[in-house]
């Protein structure tokens, strides 16, 4: 597939929900690897404290130099900040221990909630998407991603909570647009820890997709052993076991975000 039009470029995903234990992160590595796969050039921004996005790819603690925390208090520049990941087409900003404090640092800093938008404007001509891991939480840093995102992309895990965490989801975007971005808009949500030996998963996939119609994407994510397993081995899925059925539904994933992308670019 050939790269996005270059003005429109780069397209940042915010890639969020404010509950934890959804899939988020290993949503964003493997559509990351799946959209560098299909030469789109990708970066992650790893916004949350934990840095799982970053061990998933790889990247040790010991080789984080500057990361998120030294591009938002203005201690490095975005760029100086990406390192490449051992996947072809994939960077990263990773995350450090630092960011935990990030919040309190910048309470009182002017434009305090568009430190990430300003940073990435240098970008445009690098990477085709840029995706940010967000924090299982509505704090500076979701703000901060938000602030920046063209539009937010959602995992929602097929539980029985899923649809009021979605709806407090779309409040908070709804938040963001009225005060800091009015662009911003949901790009689309993905069902993961699918289960189709589990009627609840079934009844909260129907549910979501009344819900929201063709915000939902056609490819869910199934609960899968091997894509549990692989952030141990600092891999995404699909290098870890690029034929598990995780691993093959991140690549459907991909090539419908794509396709999403280019009809709306159309419209």
């Amino acid at each position: 597939m050939n790269s996005l039009p270059e003005q429109v470029k780069p397209r940042v995903l915010a890639v969020a929900n404010q509950k934890g234990g959804v899939g988020k992160t290993t949503t964003t590595i493997n559509l990351a690897t799946a959209l560098a796969a299909i030469s789109q050039k990708t970066l992650i921004i790893d916004l949350d404290p934990q840095g799982n996005a970053s061990t998933g790819l790889g990247i040790g603690h010991e080789e984080r130099g500057s990361g998120t925390y030294h591009v938002l208090v203005g201690a490095a520049e975005l760029a100086d900040a990406v390192m490449p990941s051992r996947i072809p087409g994939l960077d990263i900003v990773p995350s450090t221990a630092d960011l935990a404090g990030a919040e309190i640092e910048l309470i009182d800093q002017p434009r305090r909630s568009y430190r990430l938008r300003d940073a990435i404007k240098g970008l445009a001509d690098r990477y085709d998407y840029v995706l940010i891991d967000c924090p299982p939480s509505l704090n500076l840093l979701t703000v901060n991603a938000m602030a920046a995102a063209d539009a937010v992309f959602v995992p929602l895990q097929c539980e029985f909570f899923a649809l009021e965490g979605l709806s407090q989801l779309l409040n908070t975007v709804q938040r963001v647009r009225s005060t800091l971005n009015p662009e911003l808009e949901i790009q689309g949500v993905v069902l993961t820890m699918f289960d189709r030996r589990n009627n609840l998963s079934e009844q909260v996939a129907s549910d979501v997709r009344k819900y929201l119609g063709s915000k939902v994407y056609e490819t869910v994510i199934p609960r899968n052993v091997r894509v549990s397993e692989a952030p141990s081995h600092g891999k995404p899925a699909l290098l870890y076991d690029h034929r598990c059925a995780g691993s093959q539904a991140y690549i459907k994933l991909a090539s419908e975000v794509v396709k999403r992308e280019r009809r709306l670019r159309a419209a």
